[in-house]
């Protein structure tokens, strides 16, 4: 009999096992969980997907992590039982701002491909679509400018959102340029708007929106050639940077991961994404060097190296690429 008592009790115990969750709402756990087994979180009732986050365990606890701070009430399931939990206000912080929009010039090409609008802290999925608009000179928008795919274009870390422009609107030959237009047009003034309602990972909105206004010009057509960049190599054994004058604007976040050097450091862009400086972590040795330059790097209209955008439709190659990547060498002399 007693020993049947303690199966029931133990039993009872695990049956009432429910969810809890830190004071600060950063985590979720059940104490001496069985093996294999889980549970879910959501937000809202219904028919809901379970929250994204990350499980562990350890000390005799599951642990869940969301990927986001859950500011609206939560509820979570374990072994069939519901827990709720109210809604939570994350402690104060620096509202998030709008970094740096690229390209940072304000001369763009007709056929620009991409905008990245870069935060200073993550930021929420699902909104971008309902936060940026580009507005014409006279401030009517621009119909449709954006390829608004559902699954939105986020870095890792939820801090870089890209904003790509409708291909079929860019390239030459393609049945929405004929019948709708370009979204942008040369010799025309345009902004993109960045909405202050926009929130970040905490559930606040933007400090301050954001508004950057730009000039078109002519369509920029022509495929990238490396061997036409000015490279100004730095003197051996100072920590003085290399420099690449590419002759025109490049895709930002391209151009920092697919241009390599053949010795560690660090690069950096300036003059409007038009140079390429890198600053090497010891002094520079005398001698040949190189960098290593992917060939999927692109310009801001989608040109590649050796191979323009459209090329399927208009543009014939003329610069045959056999490889993913192509060398560019310098020479780093004494003084």
């Amino acid at each position: 009999m007693k020993a049947w008592l303690l199966l029931m009790a133990s039993a009872g115990s695990l049956l009432a096992q429910t969810v809890l969750r830190s004071a600060d709402g950063k985590e979720f756990w059940v104490e001496k969980p069985a093996p294999g087994e889980s549970f879910q979180v959501y937000v809202g009732d219904g028919d809901v997907p379970p929250v994204l986050g990350a499980f562990s365990a350890g000390n005799g606890r599951l642990v869940f992590r969301p990927r986001f701070f859950l500011a609206d009430e939560v509820r979570a399931i374990f072994r069939g039982v519901e827990t709720r939990f109210p809604a939570l206000r994350p402690a104060a912080s620096p509202a998030a701002i709008v970094e740096t929009v690229y390209p940072t010039v304000d001369r763009l090409p007709e056929n620009l491909l991409k905008f990245y609008v870069v935060f200073s802290a993550p930021m929420q999925r699902g909104e971008a679509w309902q936060r940026l608009r580009l507005l014409q000179a006279d401030g009517t928008p621009v119909e449709l400018p954006f390829l608004e795919i559902d699954q939105e274009l986020w870095d890792p870390a939820n801090r870089r959102f890209t904003i790509l422009f409708d291909p079929g609107r860019i390239k030459r030959g393609v049945l929405p340029l004929t019948e709708v237009g370009p979204a942008l047009v040369a010799g025309r003034t345009y902004t993109l708007v960045v909405d202050a309602g926009w929130r970040d990972a905490a559930g606040a909105p933007l400090r301050t929106g954001l508004r950057k206004t730009f000039m078109v010009t002519e369509p920029e057509r022509r495929p990238i050639e490396p061997l036409a960049w000015r490279v100004g190599a730095p003197p051996a054994g100072t920590r003085e940077p290399l420099v690449v004058e590419f002759g025109r604007p490049l895709d930002a976040a391209l151009a920092l991961r697919l241009i390599t050097a053949d010795v560690a450091g660090q690069a950096r862009l300036a003059a409007g994404e038009t140079r390429w400086e890198f600053v090497p972590a010891l002094p520079w040795a005398a001698g040949d060097h190189r960098l290593q330059i992917d060939v999927t790097l692109e310009d801001l209209a989608g040109n590649r190296v050796g191979r323009p955008f459209d090329v399927d439709v208009f543009n014939p190659v003329t610069t045959r690429i056999t490889g993913e990547t192509m060398a560019l060498p310098f020479r780093v002399e004494r003084r």
